[in-house]
């Protein structure tokens, strides 16, 4: 059953933490355009990710002895939410940072956690997600990729697609049959890492509307595996994948995708000066937004207490894509009301960039369908 969503408030010394972060943006990111702010979590920037990792931001919640900081969920929540609300671009160390970190603190071995865990905090080891499959989409269980066990370890074939960032990542985490068919469902699901430099794995990105090329298809070809490319217990995949997605459902990034649109937006309205249209609607985007912060930072405290949100995850993800969609239509909206106020040029590519990317919002990380799925087994509904 879903929990209460109880208000909840930063430690002051994890607040404190803003104002250094803050102040390292405004110089690493200076002269950089909203269009490309407004990529922020789907910029690949590889030496930026080392600064942060210079300053012990990367693996900010993990243990000392990996290279962490052993900081706390609000902490992490601080730090992300300013490198989001900046634009910075995070997605070269983002996946690897924020939940195959804690997977593999939580479910590998020791041997793994020794190897992996110190090369994401220091920004030399990047991973991508393998879970949805061509013909399967967000249906999970339905999977078909599969490793076999052989002498030694695993060989693994099948296929991957919607795979951000495969094409730059060093390692996917990728969800196979280790048993039974895909008719078993939720059975015979395990996790595995794979090295993407290893023969028979192949990388094909996909050109999106915008001319980015995030996404990738991956595809296995009789890849060899050792036997400790298995994470977790075999079979245990579908438990360990749900803990996975909350750490990915539940952060401000689901807030804040629209966040350069809106901050250019505002610049364009003192300028020009804001009618009563354009206060209407920016009443209406900041008193959501407002609320969405605040349930996502009493899922970041469920997390503190060591829970697993799932349910209350999928909520606020589900809410916050739907407004983050709703920004660039709304913008659009109000700029449309005024053709005698022609907007600035960054304005408008920002503009053009969300509009074209805003409907993904609600794809990754789980369909709105999907979610709803989880809403709904959570109220005891289905």
């Amino acid at each position: 059953m879903i929990d209460t969503l109880e208000l909840t408030a930063i430690p002051p010394e994890d607040e404190a933490l803003r104002k250094e972060v803050r102040a390292f943006l405004a110089d690493a990111l200076d002269g950089l355009e909203p269009d490309e702010r407004a990529r922020s979590w789907m910029g690949f920037d590889a030496g930026f990710s080392r600064q942060l990792a210079e300053r012990g931001w990367l693996g900010l919640t993990l243990p000392r002895e990996y290279g962490g900081a052993a900081r706390g969920h609000f902490a992490r929540f601080v730090l992300s939410e300013e490198l989001l609300g900046a634009g910075a671009p995070v997605s070269a160390h983002w996946i690897a940072d924020r939940q195959s970190a804690p997977l593999i603190l939580k479910y590998g071995t020791q041997q793994q956690r020794d190897f992996y865990l110190p090369r994401i905090c220091r920004a030399q080891a990047f991973f991508c997600i393998g879970m949805s499959e061509p013909g399967s989409g967000s249906d999970l269980a339905s999977i078909r990729s599969r490793a076999e066990p052989v002498t030694g370890g695993w060989r693994l074939n099948g296929s991957k697609i919607w795979t951000t960032n495969a094409h730059r990542s060093h390692y996917i985490i990728a969800l196979v049959r280790t048993s039974g068919t895909a008719e078993d469902r939720h059975q015979g699901l395990s996790q595995v890492i794979v090295d993407l430099s290893l023969p028979g794995v192949t990388i094909r990105p996909i050109e999106d509307l915008a001319g980015d090329a995030h996404f990738s298809e991956v595809f296995f070809d009789n890849v060899e595996l050792s036997a400790d490319a298995l994470i977790g217990a075999e079979g245990a995949g579908w438990a360990q994948v749900n803990a996975e997605l909350s750490f990915e459902r539940s952060g401000p990034e689901r807030l804040y995708s629209s966040i350069a649109l809106l901050e250019c937006w505002l610049a364009h309205c003192r300028e020009v000066g804001a009618d009563a249209s354009s206060r209407a609607a920016l009443g209406g985007i900041l008193s959501q937004m407002a609320v969405l912060r605040a349930m996502s930072l009493s899922v970041a405290g469920k997390l503190a207490q060591g829970l697993s949100p799932a349910t209350e995850a999928a909520l606020v993800k589900d809410l916050g894509t739907e407004l983050e969609q709703a920004i660039p239509r709304l913008i659009g909206d109000t700029l449309g009301r005024h053709p005698d106020q022609p907007p600035p040029l960054p304005l408008m590519r920002t503009l053009a960039y969300l509009e074209q990317v805003a409907p993904t919002f609600s794809l990754r990380g789980g369909t709105r369908e999907i979610l709803r799925g989880i809403i709904a087994r959570g109220l005891g509904l289905r």
